[in-house]
């Protein structure tokens, strides 16, 4: 909890929870503002550990809120490739430029958010795409790297997954299994690195109550949004999170 003694800190650390609860909860893309935001309040590498334990225990509540309905085809092709780029990150961090990393993929969500906006504009259902799955393995590299080094795994999921338009439900369930697996599988790594010690398990644990009450409350929300509406907002929160990964990545 020492961690968490400054009040600023501890604001920072309720928000990026709430934040993070939102997107477990099926407002999926917000969660990669989190480690930005508690970044401000405490170096990088202890807010992304505090924030594990934490994104482990909302994965438990949206998997169980969703079981009944995910894609298995889409878990199946894209968690090879997570698998490669979280080891890449890991054994490779040291050479990663993180803010060339994070502006980059800023870049690549601002321009899909606002392509696929403009390609649904007025009302248009665009045509579900039916790409592959290899390419869903070579997106799940990127959503490896992404996520093993700023749990920001969220925008290359969406770019493969998004236009398939799957039913919110559906969609809602692939994103908690696949993130799930993905986060218990980077937990070797900041083991390895220290990063997970005392200190920060007690701050996760700390924030816990207030994670799980906010991704129970968003998967209430999002089981009353019709589709059509779903996807606006998604593509709406990628516009947003495009410019926050832009600006970080910058500053």
């Amino acid at each position: 909890m020492e961690l968490l003694s400054d009040p600023f800190a501890l604001g920072m650390a309720c928000l990026a929870v709430t934040i993070i609860g939102m997107g477990k909860g099926g407002f999926f893309g917000l969660g990669a503002m989190a480690t930005p935001l508690l970044a401000l309040a405490l170096p990088p590498a202890i807010a992304a550990a505090i924030l594990l334990p934490v994104l482990l225990a909302q994965d438990a509540v949206s998997v169980w809120s969703f079981r009944a309905s995910w894609d298995r085809w889409i878990v199946s092709w894209m968690l090879p490739g997570a698998v490669a780029g979280i080891a890449f990150a890991t054994f490779f961090a040291a050479n990663v430029d993180e803010a060339m990393l994070i502006a980059t993929l800023g870049v690549i969500t601002l321009s899909f958010g606002i392509y696929r906006l403009w390609l649904e504009r007025g009302g248009r259902i665009a045509a579900p795409s039916n790409s592959p799955g290899w390419v869903g393995t070579l997106f799940g590299v990127g959503m490896g790297v992404t996520s093993q080094i700023a749990h920001a795994g969220g925008p290359p999921f969406q770019m493969w997954v998004t236009p398939r338009r799957l039913d919110n439900q559906t969609y809602a369930g692939t994103t908690s299994v696949l993130f799930a697996l993905v986060n218990w599988i980077k937990v070797p790594g900041f083991v390895a690195f220290g990063a997970l010690n005392r200190q920060t398990l007690m701050a996760a644990v700390v924030l816990m109550p207030l994670a799980i009450i906010t991704t129970l409350v968003a998967v209430r929300v999002i089981r009353r949004l019709d589709t059509a509406r779903f996807y606006t907002m998604i593509h709406v929160i990628m516009v947003l999170l495009g410019g926050k990964l832009i600006w970080d990545g910058v500053t």
